[in-house]
């Protein structure tokens, strides 16, 4: 009886410690990590120019927020200078963010980077991003992405 309570036990202390999005709406003000304000960001046209000769750049940036994992707030699109897209994941998985972040303007802090990203885990993002299996089975190439990796996410507008 002791092994099945201790068992039941384990199971709960699992699921309530599995990473949900936050409570609430993306307000303005809201920080999501690591403390962020927005003095002293980089002009998103200087992050595409500095990545263009080095490969990992520390920054903070402001921008308008895309699209973002509808599951549970674990990465986000951010929209770039060239209109493309910025692939953002969050340092140590240690947070996420609401699932209505979409449309927001942010300013994000971390680390700017190029990377060249598997079919595996583009078919792995459409997938999160809920894609028709036609849209995901299309994803044959690998693709040069600039990515940023997160310590903290601040809502502006």
């Amino acid at each position: 009886m002791k092994k099945i309570i201790t068992f039941f036990l384990l199971v709960a202390a699992v699921k309530l410690s599995y990473a949900q999005p936050p409570a609430g709406p993306a307000a303005p003000g809201n920080i999501y990590g690591d403390t962020v304000n927005a003095d002293g960001t980089t002009p998103l046209a200087d992050l595409t120019n500095q990545l263009s000769k080095k490969d990992t750049v520390a920054t903070k940036i402001t921008g308008k927020v895309l699209a973002s994992c509808p599951k549970k707030g674990c990465w986000m699109d951010v929209e770039l200078a060239d209109k493309s897209k910025m692939f953002v994941k969050f340092k140590d998985y240690a947070f996420f963010v609401p699932t209505d972040i979409v449309g927001k303007t942010i300013v994000l802090e971390g680390i700017a980077f190029n990377k060249v990203t598997s079919v595996a885990e583009l078919q792995h993002y459409a997938k999160d991003a809920k894609k028709s299996k036609a849209e995901i089975d299309a994803i044959k190439e690998p693709q040069k992405q600039v990515r940023f990796l997160a310590d903290g996410v601040l809502v502006v507008k």
